[in-house]
């Protein structure tokens, strides 16, 4: 399986953001949807689909169910009716608000897990520290990208070393539940730990210190990549300056107002 390892971090984040900032500026859920379909492509071909994929599902579908409660059936700039129960009123502008908001932030999600699963770390904090990033930003940054892995295996460490003390994990939703809390306790306790270790390990290496620093690992870097990054960074100032001005066109998807001729239910009158 391929995987992103020559491109610099630099470049895959700029990719991230002026992904991220050029489909903020075109406000089109058609854009936003083929943004996503792109990234998904992405990870199957650098082979983190399967760990993108559960972890955008998490994000995306209480989202989208709470899109679809709110804009889908109480949008009171709604004028096309399409069901009627009273209060609540299925609307073809509430379900295009809710397509393009659901679509933008499928957008953003996966353009930044694709980013979060391909980047070495590493590699990111070395480019970050040779180019006099502040240090705290960089670890900041580089914990961020880290946080879930990192609770991930230690609630699986956890799980399996209570599972071998007898604790029973499955079961009806209140064992779960008590299991849960059971969990919780050991885990925050271990990453409370782990804080304090990580301090005195900064502070012991010098991490407040002004002086430049050196780094064992070489990142590769070449001129098309910097010249990449330029590229897009300045069409995601450029995109967002238009959109700011109201100099942008105005792009629009296919219209939601073909459902009142394949709504089941029909169109009140």
């Amino acid at each position: 399986m391929n995987t992103p390892a020559a491109l610099n971090p630099l470049t895959t984040l700029a990719a991230a953001v002026a992904g991220a900032a050029i489909t903020t500026a075109v406000s089109s859920w058609a854009v936003s949807l083929a943004v996503a379909l792109a990234c998904a492509a992405l990870a199957v071909r650098s082979g983190v689909a399967g760990r993108l994929a559960p972890a955008a599902a998490v994000i995306l579908a209480p989202f989208w169910l709470s899109l679809l409660v709110m804009h889908g059936l109480f949008f009171p700039e709604g004028r096309t009716v399409l069901a009627d129960w009273g209060a609540a009123r299925v609307t073809a502008e509430g379900l295009r608000f809710a397509l393009d908001m659901g679509a933008r932030t499928a957008a953003y999600v996966m353009v930044f897990l694709l980013f979060s699963f391909t980047v070495r770390v590493p590699d990111l904090v070395a480019v970050m520290s040779a180019r006099r990033v502040p240090p705290q930003f960089g670890y900041v940054l580089a914990s961020t990208l880290t946080l879930a892995p990192a609770i991930s295996g230690k609630l699986a460490r956890i799980r399996r070393a209570q599972e071998s003390r007898g604790l029973v994990l499955g079961g009806g939703p209140l064992r779960r539940l008590a299991a849960v809390r059971l969990q919780m306790v050991p885990l925050v306790l271990s990453l409370i730990e782990d804080a304090g270790e990580r301090a005195q390990a900064l502070d012991a290496r010098g991490f407040n210190g002004s002086r430049a620093r050196t780094s064992y690992r070489d990142v590769p870097d070449t001129a098309a990549q910097r010249a990449f990054r330029a590229v897009a960074l300045l069409l995601a100032a450029a995109a967002v300056a238009l959109r700011l001005s109201g100099q942008w066109p105005q792009l629009q998807g296919p219209q939601l107002q073909g459902f009142a001729m394949l709504w089941p239910l029909g169109v009140p009158a």
